[in-house]
């Protein structure tokens, strides 16, 4: 037990030196997920800080082949990027790719995906509204199969289109240009 105390200290004492905003976000996701919120609190998450928790929480999750990840704020909307290698991810993560999709998917591509939130009631729905992969519009069933073969293995209970439940007392997420609020039920 004392081995894990030290690990996640040591591994705070790293984000805090890696990136501050990145800290200030992580701080702020463990008072809501542990249920520390006080009742009708509001935090708010600028899009610098998102960027900063960004960079550093990517490699964390997708260890090899992405690259420059940067999220963009909208009404309602957010909007990610980065430089891909679908390939890189997809073995990182320990899954075989057969030959014939290996050299389809090989190279790093620059990759943008942009998603309306609609959160109330303490659900949220995600709707991807516009994926690109090189520059080339993605859609309908090759979105699909993007999204079952490179986002559901690194995210399996991750939710398109349909609602899902946001973090115990969290009543909604609102999102603007320049930054997200995380409002807590009272």
């Amino acid at each position: 037990m004392r081995r894990i105390v030290i690990y996640v200290l040591l591994a705070a004492a790293v984000l805090a030196a890696v990136d501050p905003q990145a800290a200030t976000v992580t701080r702020k996701l463990d008072v809501i997920q542990n249920g520390q919120a006080k009742p009708g609190s509001v935090f708010h998450f600028s899009a610098s800080e998102l960027n900063a928790w960004t960079r550093v929480k990517v490699p964390t999750v997708v260890p090899r082949g992405v690259r420059q990840p940067q999220l963009r704020l909208g009404n309602g909307t957010a909007t990610g990027s980065a430089l891909i290698d679908f390939l890189k991810v997809r073995n990182a993560s320990g899954i075989e790719t057969s030959w014939l999709l290996a050299k389809l998917i090989e190279g790093e591509k620059p990759v943008t995906a942009t998603a309306q939130i609609r959160s109330a009631n303490g659900q949220a729905t995600v709707h991807l509204t516009r994926v690109e992969i090189g520059g080339i519009a993605v859609s309908g069933s090759t979105l699909d199969f993007m999204v079952r073969t490179f986002l559901l293995p690194l995210y399996p209970n991750a939710r398109i289109d349909q609602p899902f439940e946001l973090a115990d007392r969290v009543e909604r997420i609102e999102v603007t240009p320049g930054e997200a609020r995380v409002y807590i039920k009272k």
